[in-house]
Protein backbone atom coordinates (compact mmCIF):
# COMPACT_ATOMS: atom_id res chain seq x y z
CA UNK A 1 0.00 0.00 0.00
CA UNK A 2 1.49 3.33 -0.59
CA UNK A 3 0.24 6.67 1.20
CA UNK A 4 1.23 9.87 -1.23
CA UNK A 5 3.69 7.44 -3.12
CA UNK A 6 5.24 6.80 -0.38
CA UNK A 7 5.67 3.05 0.73
CA UNK A 8 4.05 1.92 4.52
CA UNK A 9 7.63 0.08 5.18
CA UNK A 10 9.28 3.51 4.74
CA UNK A 11 7.42 5.43 6.41
CA UNK A 12 7.84 2.71 9.45
CA UNK A 13 11.54 2.82 9.06
CA UNK A 14 11.61 6.75 9.03
CA UNK A 15 9.26 6.57 12.69
CA UNK A 16 11.18 4.07 14.19
CA UNK A 17 14.63 6.12 13.21
CA UNK A 18 13.04 9.03 14.95
CA UNK A 19 11.31 7.01 17.92
CA UNK A 20 15.07 5.94 18.87
CA UNK A 21 16.45 9.49 18.26
CA UNK A 22 14.03 11.10 20.69
CA UNK A 23 14.95 8.37 23.33
CA UNK A 24 18.71 9.04 22.84
CA UNK A 25 18.21 12.48 23.05
CA UNK A 26 16.19 12.49 26.65
CA UNK A 27 18.62 9.67 28.01
CA UNK A 28 21.48 12.26 27.00
CA UNK A 29 19.25 14.96 28.03
CA UNK A 30 18.73 13.16 31.46
CA UNK A 31 22.95 12.68 31.63
CA UNK A 32 23.17 16.58 31.08
CA UNK A 33 20.52 17.51 33.61
CA UNK A 34 22.66 15.53 35.94
CA UNK A 35 25.62 17.56 34.81
CA UNK A 36 23.86 21.05 35.41
CA UNK A 37 23.01 19.70 38.90
CA UNK A 38 26.50 20.29 40.00
CA UNK A 39 26.88 23.43 38.14
CA UNK A 40 24.12 25.27 39.72
CA UNK A 41 25.16 23.72 42.93
CA UNK A 42 28.70 24.43 42.88
CA UNK A 43 29.43 27.43 40.34
CA UNK A 44 28.17 30.34 42.30
CA UNK A 45 29.61 28.68 45.56
CA UNK A 46 33.11 28.98 44.15
CA UNK A 47 33.64 25.51 43.92
CA UNK A 48 35.46 23.37 41.31
CA UNK A 49 33.74 21.16 38.92
CA UNK A 50 35.98 19.18 37.77
CA UNK A 51 37.30 18.40 41.67
CA UNK A 52 35.85 16.01 44.38
CA UNK A 53 32.82 13.44 43.89
CA UNK A 54 29.27 14.62 44.68
CA UNK A 55 28.19 13.70 48.29
CA UNK A 56 25.07 13.97 50.28
CA UNK A 57 24.65 17.87 51.59
CA UNK A 58 23.11 16.00 55.18
CA UNK A 59 26.01 13.58 56.26
CA UNK A 60 28.59 14.17 53.61
CA UNK A 61 29.17 10.84 52.38
CA UNK A 62 30.21 10.34 49.02
CA UNK A 63 27.51 9.16 46.90
CA UNK A 64 28.51 5.69 44.72
CA UNK A 65 27.83 6.10 41.01
CA UNK A 66 24.83 3.94 41.61
CA UNK A 67 23.23 6.47 43.73
CA UNK A 68 23.89 9.04 40.26
CA UNK A 69 21.97 7.25 37.99
CA UNK A 70 20.04 10.35 36.60
CA UNK A 71 16.27 10.61 37.95
CA UNK A 72 16.04 6.45 38.42
CA UNK A 73 18.29 6.73 41.74
CA UNK A 74 16.42 9.71 42.72
CA UNK A 75 13.15 7.34 41.95
CA UNK A 76 14.63 3.87 43.84
CA UNK A 77 15.64 5.73 46.61
CA UNK A 78 12.48 7.55 47.46
CA UNK A 79 14.02 10.76 47.47
CA UNK A 80 16.29 10.28 50.18
CA UNK A 81 20.03 9.49 51.03
CA UNK A 82 20.86 6.02 51.10
CA UNK A 83 22.94 6.27 53.99
CA UNK A 84 21.79 9.05 56.48
CA UNK A 85 17.68 9.00 54.67
CA UNK A 86 17.61 12.92 54.53
CA UNK A 87 15.76 14.41 51.67
CA UNK A 88 16.95 14.77 47.98
CA UNK A 89 15.81 18.07 47.45
CA UNK A 90 13.04 17.59 44.13
CA UNK A 91 15.35 20.30 42.16
CA UNK A 92 17.64 17.56 41.17
CA UNK A 93 15.19 15.18 39.30
CA UNK A 94 13.44 18.61 37.96
CA UNK A 95 16.51 19.84 36.62
CA UNK A 96 17.30 16.27 34.65
CA UNK A 97 13.60 16.07 33.44
CA UNK A 98 13.43 19.47 32.00
CA UNK A 99 16.99 19.51 30.47
CA UNK A 100 15.69 15.94 28.98
CA UNK A 101 12.40 17.94 27.52
CA UNK A 102 13.82 20.84 26.23
CA UNK A 103 16.37 18.47 24.72
CA UNK A 104 13.79 16.43 22.87
CA UNK A 105 11.71 19.38 21.96
CA UNK A 106 14.66 21.25 20.61
CA UNK A 107 16.06 17.92 18.43
CA UNK A 108 11.89 17.52 16.94
CA UNK A 109 12.38 21.51 16.16
CA UNK A 110 15.76 21.13 14.30
CA UNK A 111 16.21 17.24 13.35
CA UNK A 112 19.19 15.45 13.87
CA UNK A 113 21.90 18.18 12.26
CA UNK A 114 24.99 20.35 13.32
CA UNK A 115 22.73 22.91 14.66
CA UNK A 116 21.19 20.67 16.88
CA UNK A 117 24.69 20.74 18.95
CA UNK A 118 24.31 24.52 18.94
CA UNK A 119 20.98 24.92 20.64
CA UNK A 120 21.02 21.60 23.48
CA UNK A 121 24.58 23.76 24.63
CA UNK A 122 22.22 26.78 24.37
CA UNK A 123 19.26 25.07 26.64
CA UNK A 124 21.89 23.32 28.88
CA UNK A 125 23.34 26.55 29.64
CA UNK A 126 19.60 28.49 30.17
CA UNK A 127 18.56 25.89 32.77
CA UNK A 128 21.67 26.28 34.63
CA UNK A 129 21.64 30.07 34.84
CA UNK A 130 17.52 29.94 35.38
CA UNK A 131 18.17 27.78 38.50
CA UNK A 132 20.90 29.81 39.44
CA UNK A 133 19.35 33.15 39.36
CA UNK A 134 16.40 31.72 40.72
CA UNK A 135 18.41 30.80 44.18
CA UNK A 136 21.01 33.18 44.16
CA UNK A 137 20.23 36.20 42.12
CA UNK A 138 23.32 35.78 40.18
CA UNK A 139 24.26 34.80 36.67
CA UNK A 140 27.70 33.78 37.28
CA UNK A 141 30.35 35.38 34.58
CA UNK A 142 32.00 32.18 33.93
CA UNK A 143 28.48 30.23 32.54
CA UNK A 144 28.16 33.89 30.55
CA UNK A 145 32.01 33.62 28.96
CA UNK A 146 31.61 29.78 28.36
CA UNK A 147 28.32 30.66 26.32
CA UNK A 148 30.03 33.57 24.30
CA UNK A 149 33.40 31.34 23.57
CA UNK A 150 31.37 28.39 22.43
CA UNK A 151 28.86 30.66 21.04
CA UNK A 152 31.49 32.38 18.89
CA UNK A 153 33.41 29.03 17.99
CA UNK A 154 29.90 26.97 17.02
CA UNK A 155 28.73 29.73 14.95
CA UNK A 156 31.78 29.79 12.58
CA UNK A 157 31.09 25.54 12.00
CA UNK A 158 27.38 25.69 11.75
CA UNK A 159 26.38 28.84 10.19
CA UNK A 160 22.76 28.66 10.46
CA UNK A 161 22.79 32.62 10.68
CA UNK A 162 25.54 34.91 9.57
CA UNK A 163 28.14 36.61 11.26
CA UNK A 164 26.39 39.80 10.85
CA UNK A 165 23.18 38.69 12.39
CA UNK A 166 25.17 36.76 15.66
CA UNK A 167 26.87 39.95 16.04
CA UNK A 168 23.90 42.76 15.65
CA UNK A 169 22.06 40.05 17.59
CA UNK A 170 24.23 40.04 20.20
CA UNK A 171 24.62 43.94 20.30
CA UNK A 172 21.22 44.69 20.19
CA UNK A 173 20.35 42.32 22.96
CA UNK A 174 22.66 43.26 25.31
CA UNK A 175 22.85 46.97 24.33
CA UNK A 176 18.61 47.21 25.17
CA UNK A 177 18.84 45.87 28.38
CA UNK A 178 22.05 47.82 29.34
CA UNK A 179 19.82 51.25 28.33
CA UNK A 180 17.23 49.60 30.53
CA UNK A 181 20.01 49.18 33.39
CA UNK A 182 21.27 52.28 33.47
CA UNK A 183 17.70 53.85 33.32
CA UNK A 184 16.36 51.52 36.11
CA UNK A 185 19.53 52.20 38.13
CA UNK A 186 19.57 49.15 39.29
CA UNK A 187 16.58 47.56 38.54
CA UNK A 188 18.17 45.51 36.00
CA UNK A 189 21.61 43.40 36.93
CA UNK A 190 24.23 43.38 34.95
CA UNK A 191 24.30 39.74 35.00
CA UNK A 192 20.82 39.92 32.76
CA UNK A 193 22.82 42.36 29.92
CA UNK A 194 25.73 39.96 29.77
CA UNK A 195 22.87 36.88 29.01
CA UNK A 196 21.39 38.95 26.82
CA UNK A 197 24.60 39.03 24.91
CA UNK A 198 24.70 35.62 24.67
CA UNK A 199 21.51 34.75 23.73
CA UNK A 200 21.25 37.97 20.57
CA UNK A 201 24.58 35.86 19.80
CA UNK A 202 22.96 32.81 19.54
CA UNK A 203 19.46 33.64 18.09
CA UNK A 204 20.88 36.33 15.60
CA UNK A 205 18.95 39.35 14.46
CA UNK A 206 16.14 40.45 14.86
CA UNK A 207 15.16 36.50 16.96
CA UNK A 208 17.55 37.60 19.51
CA UNK A 209 14.93 40.69 20.55
CA UNK A 210 11.88 38.83 19.61
CA UNK A 211 13.51 36.09 22.94
CA UNK A 212 13.93 39.36 24.80
CA UNK A 213 10.37 40.94 24.12
CA UNK A 214 8.50 37.72 25.09
CA UNK A 215 10.84 37.30 28.34
CA UNK A 216 9.70 41.06 29.08
CA UNK A 217 6.25 40.13 28.61
CA UNK A 218 6.39 36.67 30.62
CA UNK A 219 8.54 38.76 33.37
CA UNK A 220 5.64 41.35 33.35
CA UNK A 221 2.48 39.06 33.83
CA UNK A 222 4.49 36.85 36.91
CA UNK A 223 5.64 40.05 38.19
CA UNK A 224 2.09 41.68 38.22
CA UNK A 225 0.89 38.06 39.61
CA UNK A 226 3.50 37.57 42.55
CA UNK A 227 2.42 41.20 43.26
CA UNK A 228 -1.37 41.26 43.61
CA UNK A 229 -0.72 37.62 45.60
CA UNK A 230 1.45 39.06 48.51
CA UNK A 231 4.31 36.70 47.39
CA UNK A 232 6.49 39.13 46.67
CA UNK A 233 6.50 43.83 46.90
CA UNK A 234 7.39 46.45 45.03
CA UNK A 235 11.01 46.36 46.69
CA UNK A 236 11.42 42.56 46.27
CA UNK A 237 13.71 41.81 43.82
CA UNK A 238 12.87 39.22 40.99
CA UNK A 239 15.38 37.29 38.58
CA UNK A 240 15.26 38.27 34.96
CA UNK A 241 17.29 35.33 34.00
CA UNK A 242 14.50 32.70 33.53
CA UNK A 243 12.28 34.98 31.72
CA UNK A 244 15.26 35.91 29.33
CA UNK A 245 15.55 31.84 28.80
CA UNK A 246 11.82 31.45 28.78
CA UNK A 247 11.50 33.74 25.67
CA UNK A 248 14.68 32.52 24.02
CA UNK A 249 13.53 29.25 23.79
CA UNK A 250 10.09 30.87 22.45
CA UNK A 251 12.27 32.89 19.89
CA UNK A 252 14.05 29.92 19.13
CA UNK A 253 11.06 27.67 18.23
CA UNK A 254 8.44 30.60 17.04
CA UNK A 255 10.35 33.27 16.29
CA UNK A 256 9.21 33.58 13.00
CA UNK A 257 5.87 33.33 13.72
CA UNK A 258 6.18 35.69 16.03
CA UNK A 259 7.43 38.43 14.02
CA UNK A 260 4.83 37.02 11.37
CA UNK A 261 2.08 38.36 14.10
CA UNK A 262 4.07 41.58 15.15
CA UNK A 263 4.55 42.59 11.42
CA UNK A 264 3.20 40.78 9.03
CA UNK A 265 5.04 38.32 6.64
CA UNK A 266 8.74 39.81 6.27
CA UNK A 267 9.98 39.49 2.41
Amino acid sequence: MMINSIPIGILAGAGQFVAFNIIVVAVLGLCIGSLLNVVIYRVPRGVSIAVGRSHCLGCCRELAWYDLIPLLSYLLLRGRCRSCREPISWCYPLVELLTAALFVIVYLHTGLTAVLIKYLFLVALLVAVSFIDLEHFLIPDSLVLAGVIFGIGIGFIVQDISFWSALLGAVSCSGFLLLVALISRGGMGMGDVKLALVTGLFLGWPQGLVGLFAGACAGGLIGIILLMTGIRGRKDPIPFGPFIALGTLAALLWGSQILNLLFGPLG
